[in-house]
């Protein structure tokens, strides 16, 4: 899985918060990533119709429809495609000791194996909601994180951490109890 999936989960979930369109530049200041790179996952994000790019002087990106909508497998599919995570390379059919071709009619113990993990992951994904995560950085952040996040989202200026961060980068404030919240 790439690393783009991390960075769309986590903008989807501040989207949950954000009152207004959330301008890609001030997401990624805010996750301290690559603008360019980022822009390459909400591309995607918008191409598999889950956010929705919002021209203008107060554009940005909003959600499409409700968080209890899209599950974390959407976006994985969205950024990584809907391929499978493992691909069999029949290489039991190669080096000295090959099994003949006519021999590996059936798919072998590994590719079971991976097929079966690969249908537990996706059910498993498919059942957790980008609402179940905004749910869950709340639980673990206090009721004031993503409040804190969808002020600062709209200001001005730069690599400003969001207020009560203690001036820790953005992607590592929450992991911080705040008293306050």
């Amino acid at each position: 899985m790439s690393g783009g999936v991390e960075w769309a989960l986590h903008c989807c979930v501040v989207l949950t918060a954000a009152e207004g369109p959330a301008p890609a530049a001030r997401l990624a200041e805010l996750h301290d990533v690559s603008p360019s790179y980022l822009a390459k996952q909400l591309q995607a994000l918008s191409r598999a119709g889950l956010v929705q790019s919002v021209q203008g002087k107060a554009g940005g990106y909003v959600l499409t429809r409700s968080p209890a909508l899209i599950t974390v497998l959407d976006v994985v599919e969205a950024v990584d495609g809907p391929g499978p995570a493992f691909v069999c390379t029949e290489i039991r059919q190669r080096g000295p000791m090959a099994t003949p071709p006519e021999a590996c009619a059936a798919p072998c113990a590994i590719t079971r194996a991976m097929g079966r993990a690969e249908t537990a992951w996706r059910e498993a994904l498919r059942s957790i909601t980008v609402a179940d995560l905004a749910t869950d950085v709340t639980s673990d952040y206090g009721p004031g994180a993503l409040g804190r996040i969808s002020t600062w989202l709209p200001t001005a200026g730069t690599k400003t951490p969001p207020p009560g961060t203690g001036g820790a980068p953005a992607a590592e404030a929450p992991r911080r109890p705040d008293p306050q919240a």
